[in-house]
């Protein structure tokens, strides 16, 4: 991620620098004298926009002007020019194409902004102590140079000193001239401040801190940011001690500060971290729990439902229920009695002697047994009760077989016990 924004902040500002400088030349053509007044090009885009025509700015647009410019009295030198502007004039679809690119150029230099506190946020995280030590976007073009942090950690100081310089550095092995003295690292403040006889001395230190920071990045199980502030310092009394000869501090006296600084930091850090991750968990658990009633308010609902389904059955048959008494009584509604005289007319002689006299005769209590009185089963359904008297019907034939059958058993006997005697007088005979 630190490789990609790198990469495209710097391709961003070749960009808003050539766009830039086409929207002067294209607005220079109607207002010439504001390129003299307005260095920077995003203002000088935002005034493009707003200024338009410039036979049109008055005092009115005074105040937006001096917001843009931040100083009252550029916005005064640019309504004096305005009137004694010697550009042409200009159409308004031009005017038009003008603001519109105008307006893009602004939105890039925007979009830049942004961009640059991303890659901050995201080299404090990986690296931040490469970047308290070197800023933020030199430390990030070293890394995206060497292709990873890792990398850059297992370089040498000497390869740290001229890197993004190996073009120089081959051209002077080549003719045996002088090698370049620093890389990408001479961007940084310190190498400037410097004076010219040491900015060698410097940048070799600088890169041997630039180093130490980058293995600290990358192996540190917690990074933080007090071993770069601390080689700054470093740095920092090493230019001193070049320019006024201040004997520095120790390495060892520095580290010794550094790792108990670090220790506290990380304690810190540590506590942070379980605070953000006891927070999230508390919210998560309230999210389930949200969840949780949000289910079981649905899943409460549908019994409701359900047993209001079900209550609406259950009162048409309390209805159906006193119409079945009066029939089981033997007593007849006159709303009943028309609606079923053939299923009493169908009862046969037969079925109802066969039945049990308990059943043809009512009694006071059957009332009571709406249930489990057979009158019910006589009344409500005869096939039932058909059947019934059928199978009592069977009982009597089967009790009867065997009393049918003595006799024939008793002549078959006899029979043959005259047979043997017979047999008997014939033997005797002979």
């Amino acid at each position: 991620m630190i490789i990609q924004s790198i990469s495209l902040l710097d391709q961003l500002d070749k960009d808003i620098n050539t766009f830039s400088m086409r929207v002067r030349e294209w607005y220079g053509y109607h207002f010439p004298e504001l390129v003299k007044i307005i260095n920077d090009n995003a203002t000088y885009c935002r005034l493009a926009q707003v200024i338009g025509n410039r036979r049109e700015l008055n005092e009115e647009k005074l105040e937006k002007l001096e917001e843009l410019t931040m100083d009252g009295a550029k916005a005064k030198a640019i309504l004096d020019a305005s009137r004694s502007s010697m550009g042409m004039d200009i159409s308004a679809i031009d005017l038009i194409n003008i603001e519109s690119f105008s307006s893009r150029v602004v939105s890039l230099s925007e979009y830049r902004q942004s961009l640059h506190t991303y890659l901050r946020s995201k080299m404090s995280q990986v690296a931040p102590s490469l970047s308290a030590l070197i800023g933020e976007a030199v430390g990030a073009r070293l890394i995206a140079h060497a292709g990873s942090l890792t990398n850059l950690a297992k370089y040498p100081a000497s390869t740290v000193q001229i890197l993004g310089a190996e073009k120089a550095l081959f051209r002077a092995l080549k003719t045996r001239g002088n090698t370049p003295k620093y890389g990408l690292i001479f961007h940084s403040t310190f190498i400037g401040r410097a004076a010219a006889k040491n900015k060698g001395r410097i940048s070799r230190y600088l890169a041997n801190k630039c180093s130490i920071a980058s293995r600290i990045d990358c192996f540190s199980e917690v990074p933080t940011s007090v071993f770069g502030e601390k080689l700054r310092e470093q740095v920092e009394e090493r230019l001193s001690f070049y320019e006024t000869g201040e004997i520095p501090r120790k390495n060892l006296d520095v580290m010794k500060e550094a790792m108990v600084e670090a220790e506290e930091a990380a304690a810190e850090i540590t506590r942070k971290l379980e605070k953000q991750e006891k927070k999230r968990l508390k919210k998560e658990k309230k999210r389930l729990a949200a969840l949780a009633l949000a289910s079981s308010e649905n899943s409460s609902s549908t019994p409701e439902e359900c047993e209001e389904a079900s209550e609406k059955p259950k009162k048409k048959k309390k209805k159906q229920k006193p119409q079945e008494v009066p029939q089981e009584n033997g007593m007849e509604d006159p709303s009943t009695s028309f609606s079923k005289p053939k299923k009493k007319k169908s009862f046969s002689k037969e079925e109802l002697m066969s039945s049990d006299p308990e059943e043809t005769t009512g009694s006071p209590s059957l009332p009571k047994r709406k249930k489990s009185s057979p009158k019910e089963e006589t009344v409500n359904d005869p096939e039932e009760a058909g059947n019934r008297s059928v199978s009592k019907k069977k009982r009597k034939f089967s009790k009867e077989e065997p009393v049918s059958s003595g006799p024939e058993e008793a002549t078959s006997s006899k029979s043959s016990s005259k047979k043997k005697k017979k047999f008997r007088k014939e033997a005797q005979e002979d």
